[in-house]
């Protein structure tokens, strides 16, 4: 794991100086113009020759003599003087260097490599082709436990190396555009990272489902079908986030659900022993706090605001929330959230499964988010990012937990109006402040220009692969504080596989050639394969695809169906005495009508998924009454066509009621219908 030449006493590099000025050893030029952060060269090239040349390349370094130091410069541009090539006379070419530091002799006697410059290059310096010995040095992260993770691209016989603690400690970021390699250097860095340290928690977000099979050993899969995700793990704005779909929520419905889910929640703790109650009693309950409750008991508390007489502007926004959430219950895509087993008290268990604790020797869980709807994919992603920090945060550091977020740019989007604000602030939060608390965060993003700058900015050692957008170019240069413009240059023509590292972890920008992983390792999706028999027949079943598209083996809500008719039985009989109630109160039409001389049902709520709407009983008792209104307002005009005029009314026998001077029923046939069904 580590390069041997960078133990090598002096006297080893000293075979690299026989004769310096000899044609064809390592001579090239001779400085003419230099200034502060720059230096050109100028090289003769005899007779057409490209011997000399051919040592010349953009990306290279060389090295400058001055005096007993050796200045490191970088190769950014190289031109002929004549801007021609001459096969017969001698061709004078310029190359422009950046400089980037020194090799100089220490205090022990050993030569050692700073970024900073004592001093410049004169004019007439001689420069060389760089010593191997001199590249180990430079790329020599000068820390005992430094993993191989390649080889540098100048030289294929040194290694490249990085120090994987550093980072960790100040979170990465790996950007490039399709089909370079990100995966693969994800799953090289991520193996390195778990055995270097074997406390490391890894928890990747997996839009693709595609790093199950990069480690099967150190893996647990997370899928929809094996996932129990419980509701009242999401705090309020991600739980609305679910149920309204991924759009904006309405700010009544809002309300009702701050303050009916802390009632839910304290009804579910009521169940429990003294001592737990005492405990909830003392710490408040806010819809946030992840505490167990039904959403039987959430909808009977909807029901019991609908049947109040009060409040009759909220009332619709009660029955469209209720809604919402009965079709929420009903969508087999939600089943990891609605299941049986998210109506207990399961935190400890998710915990452990999805942040892998203790682990039991895996300690990586990929997150597959390809089976989970996309419009609550932000939602999800909230609240594991948000658990993670939690759980550094009140272990005091006590686990090592890294966050890998693919696609990035899908959570923390750089328009600040785009995305899921809680997703946003989960991941900022770790990137912020998870270093305290030993949280790290890994950026894998194909579109960096699409990625919030601050969150880049907070990743210190930077992995990057081949960008051709040129946004994407100008936000790599602008987040890497110590990078140039000529680094950063070759950006878009490098080749797969290839980065150029930046940061921490590496002690000067380095490109670099990640190691080949084996092939059975490397990510892909599930059933891609890269071998394919064109004799063979595909075997597809299509009754399975089909079936899985329309999602046909729904939740199993029995559980929850019980405990909704359970919460729904003390509602239900206060229910039903007062409509039976007001009910006696309003006497019965006899108008010949079937209908009416059938006996008046009592009310009683049966709000279960898949069964029909209830009745309202407030809507049921005043068409009753409008119907008894309005065949008696009948009758009685056919009574006046008949009567002489100056002969007192008689009331009918089946009238509701007698006319009373400034009754009810009076002051209701005065009304147009209209405004009466409204109300």
């Amino acid at each position: 794991m580590f390069n041997s030449e960078t133990q090598a006493p002096t006297s080893a590099g000293e075979q690299d100086r026989r004769d310096g000025m000899k044609p064809g050893n390592r001579f090239l030029g001779r400085v003419v113009a230099c200034n502060g952060s720059r230096a050109t060269i100028a090289a003769v090239a005899e007779r057409g020759e490209t011997s000399l040349s051919e040592l010349w390349s953009v990306g290279r370094l060389i090295s400058i003599s001055v005096g007993t130091n050796r200045v490191v410069a970088l190769v950014c541009s190289m031109q002929t003087a004549a801007e021609e090539w001459s096969e017969e006379t001698n061709n004078t070419f310029r190359i422009e260097v950046e400089l980037m530091g020194e090799v100089f002799m220490g205090p022990d006697g050993r030569e050692e490599f700073s970024a900073g410059i004592s001093r410049y290059p004169y004019l007439g310096a001689i420069a060389h082709r760089i010593r191997a010995t001199d590249l180990a040095r430079i790329y020599d992260s000068r820390q005992l436990d430094s993993c191989v993770i390649g080889r540098l691209t100048q030289d294929e016989s040194l290694d490249a190396t990085i120090h994987v603690p550093s980072m960790l400690a100040k979170h990465f970021a790996i950007v490039g555009t399709t089909g370079v390699g990100k995966s693969t250097a994800v799953t090289l860095l991520l193996n390195k990272a778990i055995a270097a340290d074997p406390k490391l928690r890894v928890l990747i977000l997996d839009p693709h489902n595609e790093f199950a099979a990069a480690f099967p050993e150190h893996a647990v899969v997370i899928e929809t079908d094996s996932l129990d995700l419980p509701f009242w793990f999401f705090r309020l704005e991600e739980f609305a986030e679910v149920i309204f779909r991924g759009r904006p929520p309405v700010p009544e419905e809002l309300d009702i659900l701050r303050d009916v889910i802390p009632d839910a929640k304290k009804a579910f703790k009521g169940g429990e022993s003294g001592l737990m109650r005492r405990q909830t009693e003392k710490s408040s309950i806010t819809a946030d706090t992840p505490v167990p409750y039904r959403i039987a008991d959430l909808l009977a508390m909807i029901d019991e605001r609908i049947g109040r007489l009060e409040g009759r502007t909220d009332k619709p926004h009660l029955r469209s929330l209720k809604v919402k959430i009965v079709s929420a219950i009903n969508d087999p895509r939600y089943h990891f959230m609605f299941s049986s087993n998210t109506i207990t008290d399961t935190i400890q268990d998710t915990i452990a499964k999805i942040f892998r604790i203790p682990g039991e020797g895996k300690p990586i869980a990929t997150f597959e988010l390809a089976g989970i709807p996309s419009e609550v994919v932000n939602s999800v992603a909230s609240v594991l990012c948000r658990m993670a920090f939690e759980i550094g945060l009140w272990s005091n550091g006590g686990i090592h937990m890294l966050v890998v977020c693919e696609e990035a740019h899908r959570y923390v989007p750089a328009d600040p109006t785009l995305g899921f604000l809680p997703t946003r602030q989960a991941i900022a939060r770790i990137a912020k402040e998870g270093r305290k608390y030993g949280v790290s965060l890994g950026i894998i993003t194909q579109r960096p220009g699409e990625l919030d700058p601050t969150i880049l900015s907070q990743c210190s050692t930077v992995f990057a692969m081949r960008l051709a957008n040129d946004r994407d170019q100008e936000i790599i240069r602008s987040a890497i504080s110590n990078s140039s413009i000529s680094t950063t240059s070759f950006i878009s023509s490098i080749g797969n596989g290839e980065a150029i590292a930046f940061g921490e972890a590496v002690a000067v920008p380095m490109r670099m050639r990640f190691s080949r992983v084996e092939e059975e390792r490397l990510p892909r999706a599930h059933g891609i394969t890269d071998k394919v028999d064109e004799d063979a027949p595909p075997v597809v079943d299509l009754r399975s695809i089909v079936s899985r598209m329309r999602a046909m083996n729904g939740p199993d809500i029995s559980s929850f169906q019980q405990s909704y008719l359970a919460a729904q039985n003390s509602l239900a009989a206060a229910h039903e005495d007062d409509a039976g109630d007001a009910l006696d109160k309003v006497e019965p039409v006899d108008t010949g009508d079937d209908l009416h001389e059938a006996a008046l049902e009592s009310y009683r709520p049966d709000m279960l998924p898949h069964r029909p709407e209830p009745v309202n009983p407030q809507l049921e008792r005043f068409n009753q009454i409008r119907e008894q209104i309005l065949s008696g307002q009948a009758e009685r005009d056919a009574a006046r066509t008949l009567h002489e005029p100056g002969q007192p009314e008689r009331a009918f026998i089946g009238s509701a009621e007698p006319k009373r001077p400034g009754s009810l029923r009076e002051s209701l046939l005065k009304r147009p219908l209209g405004s009466i069904i409204r109300k």
